[in-house]
């Protein structure tokens, strides 16, 4: 089994994608909207600022989260004891973020934000109906005015050797959101676990577009669609040396959109940010 990418302008996209999906957690698209030039613009600038002493600048704010996550505080994988390799900074439209990296962030917040509307709403289209029965309003509406919604710039920095045993990158792991949408990284790593139990690469062709399902859509469809597990492992070789960037968007609904009977988007992440330990 594999990932196979599928074309955004081809005629059966939607049915294929979702069906991904599905079957997957996962999809990937090419052909996609997003130019290729405005992720590289992304990646080259942030690099310049995870390799400066600016970033401690904007240390996050523990109540809003927003701001730069150094590695000394980076994230533990629920079930794991290990930090993950990483640090990061958290953009939303409202948060800090120095301004001269402001204006190429917020197109791409904005351009993936419409792109994902249009994806939540093939998947809705191509939900069965007892499916799209329990969503409490329109999938594509549920992310409309939120200010909930994350995008990250993530920083896998080049690996030493004199890493903790058993550290990676980042350790297997579920979304909370909605969906995740990731362009392909500028380095590979990324794995979906497989419902066999193994590990699958995803596609990290320069130019692709990685969509995946979070825990609050699987709770949304009665668990129809899977939040998979994913993780980022180390590079070995000369792949040690570089450095990896990564953008992904966490698309979260309003805290108020009822996600099933037992949780609104509010308290479904109040509850998985404490087990994380970050709130």
């Amino acid at each position: 089994m594999q990932l196979v990418a599928v074309d955004y302008t081809a005629e059966n996209a939607q049915e294929e994608f979702v069906k991904s999906l599905r079957e997957t957690g996962f999809g990937v698209l090419k052909n996609h909207p997003i130019q290729q030039s405005l992720v590289q613009g992304i990646y080259d600038s942030w690099q310049g600022f995870f390799d400066s002493e600016e970033k401690n600048d904007y240390l996050y704010n523990k109540g809003k989260q927003d701001g730069f996550f150094p590695q000394s505080v980076s994230e533990v994988a629920k079930g794991f004891t290990k930090k993950d390799i990483k640090e990061y900074f958290h953009y939303y439209p409202w948060g800090q973020c120095p301004d001269e990296l402001r204006p190429l962030l917020s197109q791409y917040y904005s351009e993936a934000n419409t792109l994902a509307s249009e994806l939540l709403g093939w998947i809705e289209k191509h939900s069965p109906e007892e499916v799209s029965d329990k969503y409490s309003q329109p999938l594509g509406d549920m992310i409309k005015d939120s200010d909930q919604t994350l995008l990250r710039v993530l920083h896998y920095p080049p690996l030493s050797g004199e890493e903790e045993v058993d550290a990676i990158r980042a350790a297997a792991h579920e979304d909370i959101n909605l969906i995740t949408i990731l362009p392909a990284s500028n380095e590979p790593g990324l794995q979906v676990k497989a419902q066999d139990g193994s590990w699958l690469d995803v596609p990290c062709d320069f130019g692709s577009l990685i969509v995946n399902i979070g825990d609050m859509l699987q709770e949304a469809s009665g668990h129809y669609f899977p939040s998979t597990t994913h993780r980022v492992v180390n590079p070995d070789g000369a792949d040690m040396t570089k450095s990896r960037i990564s953008l992904p968007l966490f698309l979260h609904p309003r805290p108020d959109v009822e996600l099933s009977e037992r949780h609104t988007a509010g308290t479904y992440l109040q509850e998985r940010l404490k087990e994380l330990g970050v709130i």
